[in-house]
């Protein structure tokens, strides 16, 4: 097929002095070359790395014996015999007095954390860890916002080589004990609140509630985040942040080997527990280095801004910022508050970031409700990172006319799972309008049909056929490795199926049509439907529920949730207004429904389970035959239901548009 003309091209005299072009020519390749450079990058893994390896001077306690000692998925074995710490190098190079961190907020406010004062920090709340009782090993969990707190915490974590994990307190205290009891987690550290659009929220109930629910901590570091005070007896041992990272210490990080536990990310528990996703210290080191240090040009001087939560692991990456010597804001807040829905593109403009990182949704609803970011002076910001789910092609005019003709707008794709991306773009390629613009080095992806074959320019599943190095070591808890195996590999064996539709253009993007399982993916934040239907379903007028999240045209995203009543039970406003606050309390306000609709019943299999995804794919105007088997139905009219849902759906979009 012909290749269609680019959006955006870049610079040559910008891409010429570019990391990622210093580093094509470091290994001997054209740096205009992307294709070329891709090549080599996934067909020889080993001499790919390892040039990742040297040429951002990874510091190893001992050295690597060889690159890839097994090349099997699940179960690669990476930079065999080396030892290093995460924390070490995120650490290294940070200027004493330039900005490590900026701390951000939805009123404005900011402060500034600088190299030596992280790193004074970092050493204390190390050194208190230590005496609370956590070794090499054992774990540390989080229920904070997004601010300077979280990043301390998990880099004195890590330094002890101890495990992190952390979620945000939009949680309910029993979401948030669903992921961290599985860890039996030696302290918690609790913030006693956050801020969203206007509203402080008081967390300080939740955070002890969470505390009592895991019975293996030995103590809780109390964080004065919105400046409420804590109860004088908290229940059990307890220590103030100031106490804990106000002493002179000296850091000491703990060299461990390559693959040791780094964190726990969750997934987003569609059906049932979360599952703990565990990654390693060296596979997260060198793949956000190559992310953010090769494909985002992120080095000293520069200035990243990404609205994330602290459980989206796009918060994880923000911290990796650190990797490179550049500086990382955090914010805590609304992305668009009601008060000063643009204040993000303001403090950009004030705080001179260069990588501006956000979701389609935020971009759809900027321009959606008339905003122009150009009146900030947003001259430094070269890009605009942007992920979490589909950006669809009408967003790109908008931000170039109202952000800027220069500004690179670098959609990207991965997940939790690996924590990074599989496509996205770098500071060398071209910008299609509604696509990705390549496969993210080190990344052998391809798009498989039904029958495990690749294709070009057709729709097939995202599939990765050779190993990355953050691929998860293990899922907690999970010793034969069976439920890793199920995630990933039982569809192709021994190669990765992410769970995602993509067409790979025979011009070498990628585009994103969304998810191909059920998990609810709103505004980048995942959650599983289970989490919902668990609160819901707690409700007397409520018999079952079915929540969706279906992807639609344009960037939309329509979120219904489906309820079948008890008997005498009626769907009127104030069952309405009671479903929207047991799921803002109990599960997340992020994932209040759009719609909530009575429906006559829920399809399930044989066996007693939800048919979610069959129900997403009818939303979305598949036809039942393509949907599924009615004989696997436990009542095969309710599918002939929803699919008539689905087409009144579709109809009021023909007629909105």
């Amino acid at each position: 097929m012909p290749t269609p003309e680019p959006f955006w091209t870049p610079d040559p005299d910008t891409t010429a002095t570019s990391r990622i072009a210093e580093f094509a020519r470091g290994v001997g390749m054209d740096p205009g070359d992307y294709p070329a450079l891709h090549d080599w990058s996934v067909t020889d893994l080993e001499g790919f790395w390892a040039a990742v390896w040297d040429h951002f001077a990874i510091d190893a306690a001992t050295p690597y014996e060889e690159v890839l000692a097994e090349e099997e998925m699940p179960g690669a074995r990476w930079f065999t015999g080396a030892t290093l710490n995460y924390t070490q190098h995120a650490l290294r190079h940070l200027s004493p007095d330039r900005p490590a961190l900026i701390a951000l907020d939805e009123t404005g406010a900011s402060y500034e954390v600088t190299g030596e004062e992280l790193r004074g920090q970092v050493a204390s709340v190390a050194a208190t860890l230590r005496e609370l009782g956590v070794g090499q090993g054992d774990r540390v969990v989080g229920y904070l916002p997004n601010t300077p707190h979280a990043v301390v915490a998990f880099l004195a974590t890590a330094s002890l080589g101890a495990l992190w994990s952390v979620c945000g307190q939009d949680y309910a205290p029993q979401a948030a004990a669903d992921r961290f009891a599985q860890l039996e987690p030696t302290v918690l550290v609790a913030a006693d609140g956050y801020l969203f659009n206007g509203t402080t929220h008081d967390r300080r109930d939740a955070a002890l509630d969470l505390s009592r629910a895991l019975p293996t901590l030995k103590a809780t570091v109390l964080v004065e985040r919105v400046g409420l005070p804590w109860p004088a007896d908290s229940g059990r041992p307890a220590v103030t942040w100031e106490d804990a990272a106000g002493r002179t210490e000296q850091l000491d990080c703990v060299p461990v080997p390559f693959d040791h536990p780094l964190w726990v990310v969750f997934s987003s528990g569609t059906t049932g527990l979360p599952k703990g996703i565990v990654h390693g210290h060296g596979g997260v080191l060198l793949e956000h280095l190559k992310t953010l240090g090769l494909h985002s040009d992120l080095g000293p001087g520069e200035r990243l801004l990404w609205y994330t939560t602290t459980h989206w692991m796009m918060w994880n990456l923000v911290v990796s910022t650190l990797l490179t010597g550049a500086t990382a804001c955090t914010y805590d807040g609304s992305p668009a508050p009601l008060a000063r829905p643009d204040v993000l593109w303001e403090l950009a403009a004030r705080h001179r970031v260069t990588l501006f990182g956000t979701s389609p949704q935020y971009l759809l609803g900027m321009a959606k409700f008339g905003i122009t970011p150009s009146v900030h002076d947003l001259s430094a910001v070269r890009a605009i990172g942007c992920t979490g789910s589909a950006l669809p092609a009408s967003a790109y005019p908008w931000v170039r006319e109202h952000v800027g003709a220069h500004v690179q707008l670098a959609s990207g794709s991965g997940g939790t799972d690996v924590v990074s991306g599989f496509a996205g773009s770098a500071s060398t390629t071209p910008v299609w309008e509604g696509e990705l613009s390549v496969p993210n080095l080190g990344v052998a992806l391809a798009a498989y049909d039904t029958d495990g074959r690749p294709v070009r320019d057709q729709v097939g599943e995202l599939v990765v056929t050779r190993p990355m190095p953050s691929m998860p070591l293990y899922f907690w808890n999970d010793l034969e490795g069976t439920r890793y195996r199920d995630a990933y590999f039982t569809t192709y064996p021994g190669v990765w199926r992410h769970g995602d539709w993509i067409t790979h253009t025979s011009h070498g993007s990628v585009v994103v049509h969304g998810r191909s399982d059920s998990t609810l993916n709103r505004n980048g934040v995942r959650l599983g439907s289970a989490d919902i239907h668990d609160v819901v379903e707690h409700l007397p007028e409520i018999t079952e529920a079915l929540v969706i999240g279906a992807e639609e045209p344009e960037g939309g995203y329509w979120m219904p949730l489906f309820v079948v009543l008890a008997e005498g039970a009626v769907l009127d406003d104030t069952l309405r207004d009671t479903i929207r606050r047991v799921i803002r309390t109990g599960a997340s306000p992020r994932h209040v429904p759009d719609e909530i609709l009575q429906v006559p019943g829920i399809p399930h299999t044989r066996t007693g389970k939800k048919l979610e995804v069959p129900v997403k794919r009818l939303l979305q105007g598949a036809s039942a035959e393509q949907v599924v088997n009615p004989a696997a139905v436990d009542d095969p009219e309710l599918i002939a239901y929803f699919a008539r849902i689905g087409a009144e759906r579709r109809r009021q979009l023909t007629q909105q548009a």
